[in-house]
């Protein structure tokens, strides 16, 4: 197929596709699906090899938010029965991140739910910060708070935090029918201080949410202009109680050309699956292996994930291996331009809500709504964690 030929050769090169390019890949029949994700694999591997990053959720602050973001299981007016609690203490916090960490995860993302951190949020996020690095000197920490306010990403930075997590979602023409509380312009307004502060800026979105092609390529091309080291792929888990409950609108199918997509336009850069796969990929995890290089282990914010000893079986099976504390995750050619050592985290309600754009095909099938468990284990709980 002349479109992957051409995808494949441009991605080698890190030239930017077209829009006509990048909704061709999205439209593209089943019949053709390999096709693509060989080709987009083709472009994986030349600038990540078959490594495979793992990365730890921690939840330091659950529910309990005053933002409206339509795909949130946390936001105001949720009646997901989720777990609720408020700051976990900087040694909570370390003991959490440890299991991931022992499961072979090298970087571990503190999440917080709210609008933004208050001075004495960064305050006390930067002492759990300290005492990771203190029990883990190798790790990296990625941290995801919100919106920030001058001054807030260096000192998170001089605290030794790597980088910073936050989500554009989707696109901006649609952004203001999934959020009203804030805008598509305080996120992005959020990234760039994240990056001008020196730290790893990693930026995703969710799909799933009722949007159309379009309004997909509009977002991964805002993306690639903003330049985040790690785009995090995140797929709506459409939680009851939620405002989207009800949009089931992707197949394992549609995931993959999703994810092909992102990496045909984000050749270079960590591509990771983050919350919703095991709901809407499911038995086609491995096949997403070749399209990104980088997923959560074991459990999300307020949703289970497969048990971590799956996660690392999958991986073995397929033939790839976990990329170890001692690889430098991105291309050389990104670390020496000054875009750090890796991506962030993906926002772990990423994957656990969604928005409402254009028209999407239809899924076939029944709603999965059986994969979709609130987590009962781990942080803020008395329960070991799954990692």
């Amino acid at each position: 197929m002349d479109l992957l030929n051409t995808l494949v050769d441009k991605g080698l090169r890190r030239e930017l596709p077209t829009r006509e390019e990048a909704l061709a890949v999205l439209a593209t029949s089943d019949d053709d699906l390999l096709d693509v994700v060989a080709a987009a694999g083709k472009v994986r591997r030349h600038w990540f090899g078959r490594r495979v990053k793992l990365n730890y959720l921690v939840n330091l602050k659950s529910g309990l938010c005053p933002e409206d973001c339509s795909y949130c299981s946390q936001r105001l007016g949720s009646t997901a029965g989720i777990l609720k609690y408020t700051w976990l203490k900087p040694d909570e916090a370390s003991q959490a991140a440890a299991a991931g960490l022992a499961g072979g995860a090298k970087r571990v993302c503190l999440v917080a739910s709210g609008r933004g951190p208050t001075d004495r949020d960064v305050d006390r996020v930067s002492q759990t910060i300290k005492a990771i690095k203190e029990q883990n000197e190798d790790v990296e920490v990625c941290a995801c708070l919100g919106l920030l306010s001058d001054g807030q990403a260096e000192r998170l930075r001089e605290a030794g935090a790597d980088a910073y997590n936050h989500n554009l979602n989707t696109s901006e023409s649609t952004y203001g029918e999934i959020t009203t509380t804030h805008t598509y312009a305080d996120r992005v307004d959020t990234v760039r201080k994240a990056h001008a502060a020196g730290l790893s800026a990693c930026s995703g979105l969710i799909a799933g949410m009722g949007e159309s092609d379009e309004d997909l390529v509009d977002v991964v091309f805002s993306l690639r202009a903003l330049d985040p080291d790690s785009v995090p792929v995140n797929f709506l888990i459409p939680f009851e109680g939620t405002p989207l409950a009800k949009e089931w609108n992707l197949t394992p199918q549609r995931c993959l050309r999703i994810l092909a997509m992102v990496r045909f336009v984000c050749p270079d850069v960590e591509v990771r699956i983050a919350g919703g796969r095991e709901v809407h990929l499911r038995t086609m995890q491995p096949l997403a292996l070749h399209l990104a290089n980088s997923i959560f282990l074991g459990d999300y914010l307020t949703s289970e994930g497969q048990a971590g000893k799956a996660d690392l079986e999958m991986i073995a099976d397929a033939g790839f291996e976990v990329e170890g504390a001692d690889q430098v995750t991105l291309p050389e050619h990104r670390v020496s331009d000054g875009c750090g050592g890796g991506g962030g985290c993906g926002s772990a309600d990423s994957g656990e809500g969604g928005g409402v754009c254009g028209a999407a095909p239809a899924p076939t099938g029944e709603p999965r709504t059986d994969l979709v468990a609130v987590r009962r284990r781990g942080a803020g709980t008395d329960l070991a964690p799954n990692a």
